[in-house]
């Protein structure tokens, strides 16, 4: 249960799910509150209605969204943690208010909300005038903390949570029935949010709560934090509502490039073995950047805050700063597994004791690693966070361990004690030193975002079975916030078969956070699985290194826009039904597909492609979207990924280095499929470990490609920011057919014998073909505002695939 300044106030919220005609019964209007001798309050960016006792406060907070806040007189709360402590919204642009003697209208560019005292109803509509939410007879009830809103009853629901590291996660993503807003167990998100792809989102300001959606017609929210009903409502496509949502939650900030590579995480280690293992990646050269170690990094039961330090016994070297330069000079970061308790009969523990810090009706109890009674500390307390981020942390920090994976303050049915332990290593963390903060954590509720904060989805088992139930885990989570997400790679419980291993990697390497771990002893390196298994796993993780100036672009993308690198289909496609409930394919990026193998021995695949055309990544062959294709799986050894180009696709990869920034990257590969409608990619670098970006250290250059015909162009804008990489050149792949000319700004580009001579040059063009067919080779310099046109051989549209309907 949150514990709050208020217990919670049996306060609903009901919110129909669709338009119809309401029931003549529900004509007759309650008994009602609202002062109709008084007019709503009309100010320039607000309405504020009177009711008996309090007030109910409209105002646009953005272009799209709008909170609604009731006031009772005298029951006044701050913000719980879901909003941002320093939210004020984004500008929402020009904001109209009015009252016409019938109704008060409140605009902005992308919606209008109405207000008829007369028929006591609220209704909200897009700017095209659709209605999407109506509130009807329900102000009367604000007392009583009830609100109803009506909307269309097809209208597909999400968000509210996802499922846990055990519970039976159905393959879906649509929401009914009863649900509850919590934090929860391991590997459960969770946010006071419903929203719909017919247009609008409901976010509440409640630690917790109930919802019942069993009518399909109605969202019900009860049991809320607050007695003072604070909500927003918001309109868009789905990228835009959580815009919204990182506008009024806060955004997340970045992660440091090295976390987009590949971490492996492992209990029961000691020094030497971890120097083996990196150097065993290292000599086969397969990229890693992260080492996770468990409990075996810290002094664990031992007295002067053995919790925060190393472990002189297994990792000698750890304390004087000597193992963090061994690993610094192979590229590699540590990371290193904290815990919410500390042991009572300590300094740290007499410490907590004196100052109050012991989580409230928690007891000590026997820890089941060190055997030695312990208990949790309760990090709601602001002097609980500040005293957790101590000397002896920081010591463990200035000597290596970068990175904090945050591990089993999911057992106290509190919604923010998980959200308030990684608050404070992330707060105590930018308060000492630059580097950016780097988590993992075992569940998530809305507002965790702000504190560098990714979730894992626990303690899960081995075996097919468990890792295809994590696509819905993922999606789901992404669904409420939580676009930080990542797996045990290979499961925790049991031994994963090689085959199972080799088609973890390949899913891993497609999802936010990619990372490997097991249960004590258990070694989820790629050799460990026999030579189909390494070789089928090394070119996933060599792929995600390829592929990172593409990732780490969407790493910025989350950060400013409130969407990460990986989403549903539903996002891209919200008016598509066949992907409504989609979790066998997700997109990674606007570019990419991917759908996973999760079968064992699977030899055939079907994959439902989205409208538009597609390009099988591996073989280059053309396919037509808007339909179920069939992929032959390589069953024998494990190497293929089913991952298709979208159309328009703008894809920049660099050489695959041993780990990140091992080479300055002083040239990228910019794949481009052009189509005849416009797309545009933004590129995005910086320091890659610092907060500078705040303060506009960064590189951002847009990049835009067209077909037309017997023609291709791409531009590049004017970079922004202040930050200037080693990036030299771009060397763009335009996949159009072969060209006859190639003009920069007006002027001809050289052309040159084919790709080689060009990369030796400097600016210029030359044909080539690859597993996607004839193509045009551009190079041009990096950092400036270009314009190219390309004459095509073919003087026709973009090639189009044929139809090839799957079973």
């Amino acid at each position: 249960m949150t514990r709050t300044l208020f217990r919670r106030s049996i306060l609903a919220i009901t919110l129909s799910a669709a338009l119809p005609a309401l029931p003549a019964a529900a004509a007759a209007p309650p008994a009602s509150n609202v002062e109709t001798t008084r007019p709503a309050q009309v100010t320039p960016d607000s309405i504020e209605i009177p009711l008996d006792g309090g007030s109910l406060l409209i105002r646009a907070v953005a272009a799209n969204a709008l909170q609604i806040h009731y006031k009772p007189a005298g029951q006044l709360t701050e913000p719980s943690l879901v909003i941002a402590p320093d939210s004020a919204g984004s500008h929402p642009g020009r904001v109209t208010s009015s009252y016409n003697g019938q109704a008060t209208v409140l605009s902005t560019s992308r919606m209008t909300l109405r207000w008829n005292p007369q028929q006591q109803t609220l209704v909200l509509s897009d700017a095209q005038g659709h209605a999407l939410l109506q509130q009807q007879h329900s102000l009367a009830e604000l007392a009583k903390g009830q609100l109803r809103l009506q909307h269309a009853a097809a209208d597909p629901l999400y968000g509210i949570g996802g499922y846990d590291a055990f519970e039976n996660a159905p393959a879906s993503l649509l929401r009914h029935g009863k649900l509850t807003v919590k934090a929860g167990a391991q590997g459960h998100p969770g946010a006071p949010l419903v929203w719909s792809t017919a247009g609008y989102g409901v976010l509440v300001d409640t630690l917790g709560a109930r919802v019942d959606l069993s009518d399909h017609q109605h969202i019900v929210i009860d049991k809320l934090s607050k007695p003072d009903v604070d909500y927003y409502l918001i309109v868009g496509r789905p990228a835009e509502l959580f815009a919204a949502v990182s506008t009024i939650s806060g955004p997340s900030p970045l992660f440091p490039k090295w976390a987009m590579g590949f971490t492996n995480s492992q209990w029961g280690i000691d020094q030497q073995e971890l120097l083996n293992l990196v150097g065993g990646y290292r000599t086969r050269h397969i990229p890693i950047d992260n080492f996770t170690l468990d409990f075996d990094w810290k002094a664990w039961g031992e007295d002067d805050y053995g919790e925060f330090r190393w472990n002189p016994a297994k990792f000698p070297d750890g304390p004087s700063g000597r193992l963090k330069q061994q690993l610094d000079a192979l590229g590699m970061h540590l990371s290193g597994i904290m815990k919410p308790r500390i042991h009572v009969d300590t300094v740290e523990g007499r410490d907590a004791e004196a100052h109050g810090l012991w989580f409230p009706g928690k007891q000590a109890s026997d820890d089941y690693f060190s055997h030695k009674p312990v208990r949790d500390i309760d990090f709601d307390l602001p002097a609980a966070r500040s005293w957790f981020f101590n000397d002896a942390l920081k010591h463990s920090f200035d000597t290596g361990i970068v990175g904090w994976w945050n591990d089993e303050a999911d057992d106290t049915d509190d919604d923010t004690q998980f959200m308030n332990m990684q608050r404070a290593l992330y707060e105590g963390q930018r308060a000492y030193a630059p580097q950016r903060v780097w988590s993992i954590n075992r569940n998530f509720y809305l507002g965790s975002q702000r504190y560098a904060y990714g979730l894992w989805s626990g303690d899960i088992a081995t075996g097919f079975a468990s890792m295809a139930a994590q696509r819905q885990r993922m999606l789901s989570a992404i669904d409420v916030g939580a676009m930080q997400w990542g797996m045990d790679g290979g499961g925790f419980h049991g031994h994963p078969s090689d085959e199972n291993y080799a088609r973890w990697i390949e899913f891993g390497a497609f999802t936010p956070i990619f990372r490997v771990h097991g249960d004590f002893g258990e070694k989820r390196q790629p050799w460990t699985y026999g030579p189909v298994a390494e070789q089928a796993a090394t070119a996933a993780i060599r792929l995600r290194y390829a592929l990172l100036p593409y990732i780490y672009a969407y790493e910025y993308r989350r950060h400013v826009d409130g969407v990460g690198l990986v989403r549903p289909l539903l996002f891209d496609y919200p008016d598509d039904p066949q992907v409504r409930d989609d979790i066998e394919a997700w997109m990674f990026g606007d570019a990419l597909l991917v759908a996973p193998v999760v079968e064992q021995g699977q030899r055939r695949k079907s994959i439902y492609l989205p409208a538009g055309q597609w390009l099988d990544w591996f073989s280059g062959e053309r396919l037509a979207g808007g339909q179920r294709i069939q992929h032959e799986v390589d069953a024998a050894r494990w190497s293929d990924i089913p991952l298709y180009v979208r159309e328009g696709a703008i894809i920049p990869m660099q050489p695959v280095q041993d780990y990140v920034g091992q080479q300055p990257v002083t040239e990228l590969d910019v794949e481009t499929f052009p189509a005849a409608q416009r797309s545009r990619f933004d590129y995005y670098d910086d320091d890659g470990g610092s907060y500078d970006y705040e303060h506009g250290a960064y590189f951002l250059q847009g990049m835009a490609t067209q077909h037309q015909g017997g023609s291709a162009s791409f531009e590049l804008t004017a970079p922004r920011g202040s930050y200037r990489p080693a990036l030299a050149y771009y060397l763009i792949a335009m996949h159009a057919g072969a060209a006859t000319a190639v003009t920069a700004e007006g002027k001809p580009l050289n052309a040159y014998a084919d790709l080689d001579a060009l990369r030796r040059s400097g600016e210029g063009w030359a044909n080539g073909h690859d597993r996607f067919g004839p193509l045009v080779y551009v190079r041009v310099a990096a950092g400036s505002e270009r314009r190219l046109a390309v004459t095509l051989q073919d003087a026709t549209a973009p090639p189009t695939a044929t139809p090839t309907h799957g079973d």
